[in-house]
């Protein structure tokens, strides 16, 4: 993926384009930035070509945390539909698959390069098969249609919901090149977080405890 000029990434970052944006109130952000100098137009050049990617990543559902009910259509997204995607594999009843959820919303309202998809395992018997989903919640990232990383239960994330936070999920997700840039902070995790339990009225908040083993 193309490298992005810091100034740029970081308008983007703590301004993420989304329906209301307003691409002259970025430009004139960028344009306050007193280190511009030389690079000046080359960064209010990239900034509109971003803005406009953005924008027509986001009516293809980016910047969404998507429940995909067809494992065909799962797999036409994965294959030919997104260059990086994240999917979940949970269950509704699985308290740690709740848990997975919103951090996986949270991302996904800051990463609009990447497709975040759910598909519940009732639905994707294939695709469970297929991919020997055994432990859930279970989170595969794709590049390109190829897995990339596999993510089971909270495993190299942290012991317990209270030690595993957005930031950890994102930093392990980089590491596979699924995410393009670190975006997460306190701020925005917080805010994502919150906009999780107002919209969804304390949906994926499943109450399993023994959520490893499904089968």
């Amino acid at each position: 993926m193309a490298s992005i000029d810091p100034a740029v990434a970081s308008v983007l970052d703590t301004h993420p384009p989304n329906d209301h944006s307003d691409e002259d109130e970025l430009l004139d952000i960028l344009d306050d930035d007193p280190a511009l100098d030389t690079f000046r137009e080359q960064r209010l050049q990239q900034l509109h070509a971003e803005f406009n990617k953005a924008k027509h990543l986001r009516n293809q559902e980016h910047g969404s945390y998507t429940e995909i009910n067809d494992e065909k259509a799962l797999m036409d997204t994965v294959n030919t539909g997104a260059e990086l995607c994240v999917v979940h594999f949970f269950k509704s009843d699985f308290r740690r698959c709740g848990i997975m959820n919103q951090h996986l919303e949270a991302l996904a309202s800051l990463h609009f390069e990447t497709r975040f998809l759910r598909i519940n395992v009732e639905n994707a018997p294939f695709l469970v098969t297929k991919l020997k989903v055994q432990v859930l919640p279970c989170v595969i990232a794709f590049k390109k249609g190829v897995s990339v990383d596999r993510i089971i239960g909270f495993e190299g994330l942290g012991y317990t919901e209270d030690t595993f936070s957005t930031h950890d999920l994102e930093r392990r997700l980089l590491q596979s090149g699924s995410l393009a840039r670190p975006k997460v902070n306190g701020s925005n995790e917080a805010a994502s977080l919150q906009r999780y339990h107002t919209g969804s009225g304390g949906r994926g908040q499943a109450t399993k405890d023994d959520d490893d083993d499904w089968d």
